[in-house]
């Protein structure tokens, strides 16, 4: 099956572009606190630091944010090279400041891993490597190149060797690991929605595909007593019309274009099973329209339908309703298996009165070892198209197919179990190497109540 893994290093994996007002109101906090900071540090700790010189710094990031202000619109998404080089300022600016405040005997130093840690949740790889080795290497600077923080008596405050230098150690591992988290939690994150979105689309493209279906089945029901008529009457006029050739032959004719009608609804009606306007199916039916799509594509569909409680006389299937989650989530577990078997796929649907199993299995190569505990999460990794299509010569996906199918039937109330299998179900004397997937529901879960099965689905309503 389809490999699954997230690819950490994926370099265009992010999440949305950042907003420039996001930026400039975290700037305007940033400002404010370096401010309050150099007047607490002036007037209250009686520190000897250039106030000026610290004010023209800050001023620099006031000036910024106005220029970001004026020129640029409300709304306005950074790309992520803009991003990065308004990262890269406050980085340079924030520097600045610790050079002439002491260095790392600054306590402040630690927001050195802001612009790293924002980065790495909204840009680029790029980017945030080139961000993280900025802060190391400025970092390293500043430890060695400073004015010493000192206050009026002369007195100056550093702190010992050892300190300064764990305190080094720490912000380096810091960028490092505070990056890496983010990154990891922002690739994870992004690829969630992505993954979300794909399934949501699947899931509309099925229920407009079930919904117009009902319609030309509805329309084909609707519209069949009228054509008979018409059918009737044009038959009744071309018998009255013998001695009249030309009327006779417009009477004909509507006759032919009458069942031509009823033979362009019976056909379109077909192609989307002749009982989609109804709104309960047996489950073995919805298994089967489930595979339908697949069933010529060169291997071979074994189904396999019984119940644990019951004979194979009685007529005790449960009746569920036709659920576009159910049928896209099925069809995207059996289009997998066809995909990866080499010539059989099995489908073993089972009841009782506790349980609706269906196991789908195929003699293929089956999961990866190392991924069967993680299947189910969406497809990150950058695939190798050309060997994938190897395997899978007649299907290009988004490798996102078991995630739809986990998410969607979920949400119908199954689980479902990924697993390897040296053996067909129930068919003892085929042996094979392939995956397994159960999905099994509450049988209370998807299963009509008896009495409203054979219930009357009432006049059509009209489309809105």
């Amino acid at each position: 099956m389809s490999d699954n893994s997230v690819h950490f290093f994926n370099p265009d994996a992010r999440s949305e572009w950042v907003r420039l007002r996001t930026l400039i109101l975290l700037r305007w906090m940033a400002i404010i606190g370096q401010a309050a900071a150099v007047l607490v540090a002036v007037y209250f700790l009686a520190l000897d630091i250039s106030i000026i010189t610290c004010f023209v710094i800050i001023a620099t990031s006031v000036l910024a944010n106005i220029i970001a202000i004026t020129q640029y619109p409300e709304n306005k998404r950074l790309s992520d090279k803009e991003a990065m080089f308004t990262l890269l300022f406050d980085l340079a600016q924030l520097i600045l400041l610790l050079f002439f405040t002491g260095g790392l005997n600054n306590p402040f130093a630690l927001l050195i891993l802001a612009p790293v840690t924002i980065s790495a949740t909204t840009l680029r790889l790029r980017s945030t490597l080139i961000l993280a080795i900025s802060a190391v290497i400025l970092v390293t600077l500043v430890t060695r190149f400073h004015l010493p923080l000192k206050g009026f008596d002369g007195t100056i405050y550093q702190l010992p060797l050892l300190f300064i230098v764990g305190f080094w150690n720490a912000l380096i591992i810091g960028i490092i690991f505070l990056a890496s988290y983010a990154r990891r939690v922002s690739v994870e994150s992004h690829s969630m929605n992505q993954a979300l979105l794909a399934t949501q689309m699947a899931l509309d493209r099925e229920q407009k595909l079930t919904d117009l279906g009902g319609v030309v089945a509805a329309a084909a029901h609707e519209l069949g007593s009228p054509l008979a008529t018409i059918k009737l009457v044009s038959t009744e006029l071309e018998d009255e019309l013998k001695k009249m050739p030309e009327l006779k032959e417009d009477a004909a004719l509507i006759r032919e274009q009458a069942n031509r009608c009823h033979d362009i609804l019976k056909s379109m009606g077909s192609s989307g099973k002749d009982d989609l306007h109804l709104k309960q199916t047996p489950i073995s039916e919805l298994v089967r329209q489930a595979a339908e799509p697949h069933a010529d594509r060169g291997k071979k569909i074994n189904f396999t339908v019984f119940s644990d409680e019951h004979d194979e006389t009685s007529n005790d299937e449960p009746i569920v309703a036709r659920s576009p989650q159910i049928i896209h989530g099925l069809r995207n577990l059996i289009q997998n298996a066809v995909d990866f078997a080499t010539e059989n796929v099995w489908i073993d649907l089972n009841w009782s009165e506790s349980k609706i199993i269906i196991r789908v299995a195929d003699d293929g190569n089956g999961f990866p070892a190392d991924m069967l505990g993680r299947m189910g999460e969406p497809f990150i990794k950058r695939r190798n198209y050309s060997s994938a299509m190897e395997i899978r010569p007649e299907y290009e996906g988004m490798g996102l197919g078991v995630f739809i199918a986990k998410t969607l039937l979920e949400r119908s109330g199954a689980s479902l179990s990924f697993s390897n299998n040296h053996k067909a179900p129930n068919l003892d004397e085929i042996v094979y190497s392939g995956a397994l997937v159960e999905v099994s529901w509450p049988s209370n879960r998807i299963s009509l109540e008896k009495n409203n099965i054979y219930a009357p689905l009432g006049e059509n309503k009209l489309i809105k």
